[in-house]
């Protein structure tokens, strides 16, 4: 009994050490805000990384510099028909005419294939492309790879293709709705 209870001691006490460490370097600034979980991050008020997807609609293909003259929402997920991933394209979906009203396209980036993309739209009602990374070169372009998957990240593009703002800690139930907050403020600056 009193080796487990030093266990659980030792234990508490190195989760105690590792939490007032990782406090005390967000604290004072010390972790590196141009990385996140998958990588570097593309830089903020300089061009988004160019890409050309295969798609589940349309003519095949999609290109982020097809959609100058309006503002996009580039959101890499991890994969069609997961919990996370189904409630955060829903969500997107429900606030469609928000988006419309703001003249902002939404693009959703996985691994996954096309034709598993056309399942996930149909199944869910997606009327936004979802564009088919599966060697995750683009995810990887954008700091979102995880070795095999995406990740929950997300990329507003101004008209001019620059890239205005970056989310990774993503909460599917609620990020559309801090991403329309975003596209507000970023609209307001004119």
């Amino acid at each position: 009994m009193s080796v487990l209870c030093f266990m659980l001691t030792r234990r508490s006490l190195l989760c105690l050490l590792l939490s007032l460490c990782l406090t005390l370097l967000t604290w004072f600034n010390l972790t590196p805000s141009a990385d996140a979980l998958g990588g570097p991050q593309p830089a903020l008020n300089q061009p988004a990384p160019e890409f050309t997807l295969p798609t589940n609609t349309g003519d095949g293909t999609i290109s982020l510099s097809s959609y100058r003259g309006k503002w996009v929402v580039v959101y890499f997920y991890p994969k069609d028909f997961t919990s996370g991933c189904t409630l955060e394209a829903r969500r997107f979906q429900q606030d469609m005419p928000k988006y419309v009203s703001r003249n902002t396209q939404i693009l959703g980036v996985s691994a996954d294939s096309v034709d598993s993309h056309a399942k996930f739209c149909d199944s869910e009602g997606l009327k936004f492309p979802l564009l088919a990374d599966t060697d995750g070169a683009i995810s990887k372009a954008y700091g979102s790879w995880m070795g095999i998957a995406s990740l929950r990240h997300t990329y507003i593009v101004d008209p001019q293709g620059n890239l205005r703002a970056t989310f990774t800690g993503v909460n599917p139930a609620v990020h559309s709705v801090e991403v329309l907050a975003a596209l507000d403020e970023l609209q307001d600056e004119g």
